[in-house]
């Protein structure tokens, strides 16, 4: 462990050390065989919902330019297709995706951002990433699959989005919660709605959440975090969820969700828990992959 990581903030959460030297779970460790037995509890009607946004791809002769808004260059997705035969016998296509973008539901993994030079729980850069791929903190745990009970927090209930000054905290999350009349365990994945589209524009103003909203899912004992707002933009320094939750509780984050038909689905049902499934593909050593969660109530 670098000797400055532990200590050059040493008044934000840490889970550095919690579960070994060498870990990479992370908060991912709360998922207990409990924890997945109270999702599989949650299903009772086997209606399912998308939390993802769909995402078409560009062309790659044009994704690698301007192409639409600042949020497209380069696209989240670029597309050839391969036609097979001198007459066809068959369509394949080539996909280049560009992970972490805001025009792609994806999910983040703990080598995405380090801190003070360190990816969690302290592993130095240099051993953790390599040109080649990342040999520590990669997303090859998530590829096992994450089954876990979701809890949505729903910020924009009447619809109306939420601005772009808005800084969410603890309390804004204990009010969700109580309105709601939910409840969370330990291992559960927070799901928090404002009812924002992140991809509008890299560059524009855009809500998100603050320290203390940080200290509520550590707290909470919150395994995942799902959500359509994420660190506020112009960001903050440490961001809350990417330096603070990822970086030191270790959490992984989904970024760019879309959350309306969750949103509707819990209304209808007056349920806002459910079982909450992340499937991504097992393509090995990446700082993230995209990832199509899915709610099953």
């Amino acid at each position: 462990m670098s000797p400055n990581a532990a200590s050059a903030h040493d008044d934000l959460p840490s889970n550095w050390g919690r579960w070994g030297e060498d870990d990479q779970l992370g908060t991912l460790n709360l998922i207990d065989d409990a924890a997945r037995a109270r999702a599989a509890a949650e299903v009772r009607d086997g209606t399912s919902v998308s939390l993802a946004r769909p995402t078409s791809p560009a062309p790659l002769t044009t994704g690698l330019s301007p192409f639409g808004t600042p949020s497209t260059s380069p696209a989240p997705v670029m597309q050839t297709v391969n036609f097979n035969g001198f007459t066809p016998v068959a369509t394949t296509d080539s996909l280049l995706v560009n992970t972490h973008n805001v025009g792609l539901t994806h999910l983040d993994a703990l080598a995405h951002i380090p801190v003070d030079g360190c990816i969690y729980p302290g592993v130095p850069l240099a051993d953790a990433v390599t040109p080649g791929g990342v040999r520590h903190g990669s997303a090859d745990p998530f590829t096992r699959g994450i089954i876990t009970r979701g809890v949505l927090l729903d910020l924009a209930p009447e619809g109306t989005p939420l601005t772009a000054e808005d800084r969410i905290g603890g309390g804004d999350l204990d009010a969700a919660l109580e309105r709601q009349g939910a409840e969370v365990h330990a291992g559960d994945a927070i799901v928090v709605r404002g009812n924002w589209d992140l991809s509008a524009s890299m560059t524009a103003p855009a809500p998100g959440l603050d320290l203390s909203a940080v200290a509520w899912l550590d707290a909470h004992g919150a395994a995942v975090y799902v959500g359509d707002i994420g660190d506020a933009h112009p960001p903050t320094l440490p961001m809350p969820m990417h330096q603070v939750a990822l970086g030191r509780l270790g959490m992984p984050l989904v970024d760019v969700a879309r959350l309306d038909d969750l949103a509707r689905t819990c209304a209808d049902l007056q349920r806002w828990s459910f079982m909450l499934v992340l499937a991504p593909p097992r393509i090995l050593g990446t700082t993230g992959l995209a990832v199509n969660p899915i709610a099953v109530f």
